[in-house]
């Protein structure tokens, strides 16, 4: 395989080529799932210099990775929990992101706390904040800032008077996960990965008790093969139990999905300038900026269910609305609600019955000779839990492996960004852009942004918004296509942009100009063009339908009745 930016090129020809070279070479490392978590691992095992594989069963970040809060945090209510060590690392990870790995991606995001109760409330917060703003050592990011009732209402006029007795404001850091986890996958291809998405692992090859291998079937056409591997990964998340299973071997630990539902409402609706943080009755709930919107998340219950189709449910929903309406001069309504996405995160089961209480630390396991698991943890620590994994992994390899040295790895687009972002109004210029535009691009793409824009001087009308969704042009639906590696409809207004949440439509009104285009660099037929675009609407319909239902059975059922995207999906 190339290395470099061609390998990093995600396009039809490097996905055959990805294919012959999983039936033909022997690699050191093999991982499923592409996750975070899974991607994670593969950058790390490939910069240590051990031949590595990607395979991912749906497409870059298809379940929990594009459905989190979308937030690099230490996790304040961790403090409470005692849980220092996983602050402590989350926070370090968040500093690194900002400043180094992936700065063009993760932003900084300041929240209010909102206090309740006067006297001891302020100081027992302060203390804490001030932990959370030292853990990690030094910060980028501004310490906490105490604030009258009234300071706090200037920065949140949205909140009622009688929310808040006083307010502390403290920063986090926000990103777009799913491009996040994408940029993760396609670095690891720069530095000599292969990675390959609607490739599932659909059982294993022995040697007597040895795992030596993967059998593989593609999603797309149903070919089958196998990939040879020295270790497997088994990076699955809320599948870890399944892929043990799978392997004959009994896991060291058992993972429980907990679903986490959030609403997407426009950004008139809420009057306010910072992110919120509220404590609820079992846990508490974020108010996020998000672009033109509001995030508002999350509920926290088990789900046992479908797990690649988690359904949010009427329930759901109206609890979400309930708690937030407490603190809000102007109630949110479910008219006012533009998108709802729900996700499941991968849990170490516990005593106790509540996910709540669940621990968000990770483990790893040597499952069998050749297999590691590995399990829990937060989107923000993945760089650390894929360190651990491949540090777990080389006890099966027969050669030293190095240390893991993607701390000092930038992510693609990171180089240069800074530059660029202070010649924002050249590059506008130079394409004919607004500067805003440019801008929001280079937070989308970093260094790689020309990438994204050079085919619009040749093409004019690729520099056109994409009908009913204004923030995305026609040209990053063609680069997701030639370098993200985006198979179907849903992978681009699902993950490659965020239509699907971000608009009241929920990507139906821009459906058929972005499969027009799909369809004259795939070569697809009308046929499948129209297949493509039905296909989405159904899902559309089914998961606005299963938010209609009173519980998680009855939303569950409606959600599967959309069919899959992926015909050869076991």
């Amino acid at each position: 395989m190339p290395t470099g930016g061609a390998a990093s090129r995600l396009d039809a020809a490097y996905r055959e080529l990805a294919w012959q070279h999983l039936n033909r070479d022997r690699f050191d490392v093999v991982v499923i799932g592409g996750g975070v978590t899974g991607a994670g691992a593969a950058l790390d095992a490939a910069t240590r210099g051990l031949s590595t594989a990607l395979v991912e069963a749906r497409d870059w970040a298809a379940c929990t990775s594009s459905r989190s809060s979308k937030l690099f945090h230490g996790g304040l209510r961790y403090l409470e929990q005692l849980e220092f060590g996983l602050v402590r690392e989350a926070l370090r990870e968040r500093e690194l992101m900002l400043t180094r790995l992936a700065p063009h991606l993760v932003k900084p995001q300041p929240f209010l706390y909102p206090l309740t109760h006067r006297f001891w409330e302020r100081p027992y917060v302060a203390s804490g904040l001030l932990l959370y703003d030292t853990l990690g050592g030094r910060s980028s990011l501004p310490g906490q800032k105490h604030l009258s009732a009234r300071a706090a209402r200037r920065l949140f006029p949205g909140l009622r008077e009688d929310a808040l007795t006083g307010a502390v404001r403290y920063y986090d850091a926000q990103c777009d996960d799913a491009r996040h986890t994408l940029t993760v996958a396609r670095t690891a291809a720069r530095y000599g990965a292969v990675v390959r998405s609607s490739t599932q692992a659909i059982g294993f090859v022995r040697d007597a008790d040895r795992i030596i291998g993967v059998q593989v079937c593609d999603a797309e056409d149903g070919r089958r093969g196998f990939v040879s591997a020295g270790v497997v990964l088994n990076c699955t998340g809320v599948w870890t139990d399944t892929i043990q299973g799978m392997s004959g071997a009994r896991g060291r630990f058992r993972v429980r999905a907990s679903k986490g539902v959030h609403l997407v409402v426009p950004g008139d609706r809420i009057v306010g300038d910072t992110g919120l943080i509220l404590r609820t009755p079992t846990s508490v709930l974020f108010v996020i900026p998000w672009k033109r919107y509001w995030l508002i998340g999350t509920t926290d219950t088990d789900w046992n269910l479908d797990l690649a189709h988690p359904a949010a449910t009427q329930r759901d929903i109206d609890y979400l609305l309930e708690q937030v309406n407490r603190v809000l001069v102007t109630p949110l309504t479910h008219r006012d609600i533009e998108g709802v996405y729900a996700g499941l995160r991968p849990l170490l089961a516990g005593e106790s019955d509540e996910t709540s209480a669940l621990s968000r630390e990770h483990a790893v396991a040597r499952v069998a000779p050749g297999l590691v698991s590995i399990a829990g943890g937060k989107y923000t620590t993945y760089r650390v839990m894929a360190a651990d994994a491949v540090d777990a992994a080389s006890d099966d390899l027969p050669k030293r492996v190095p240390d893991s040295v993607t701390d000092r790895v930038p992510l693609l687009g990171a180089d240069g960004y800074f530059a660029l972002a202070n010649q924002a109004d050249t590059l506008a210029t130079e394409y004919g852009l607004h500067p805003h535009r440019v801008r929001h691009l280079l937070d989308r793409y970093g260094s790689l942004v020309r990438d994204v824009l050079g085919p619009g001087l040749d093409d004019p009308s690729l520099f056109a918004t994409v009908p009913g969704a204004p923030d995305y042009l026609m040209a990053e639906v063609l680069y997701a296509v030639t370098h993200e590696g985006a198979l179907h409809l849903d992978d681009m207004l699902t993950r490659r942009t965020r239509i699907s949440i971000e608009t009241p439509h929920r990507g139906v009104d821009s459906a058929s100009a972005c499969a027009e285009l799909m369809a004259r660099v795939l070569g697809w037929s009308e046929d499948t063009r129209r297949a493509e675009v039905e296909h989405y609407v159904a899902r559309v319909e089914a998961e606005r339908e299963s938010q209609r239902r009173p519980d998680d059975a009855a939303a569950d059922a409606v959600r599967l009745s959309a069919p899959p995207s992926r015909a050869f999906l076991a």
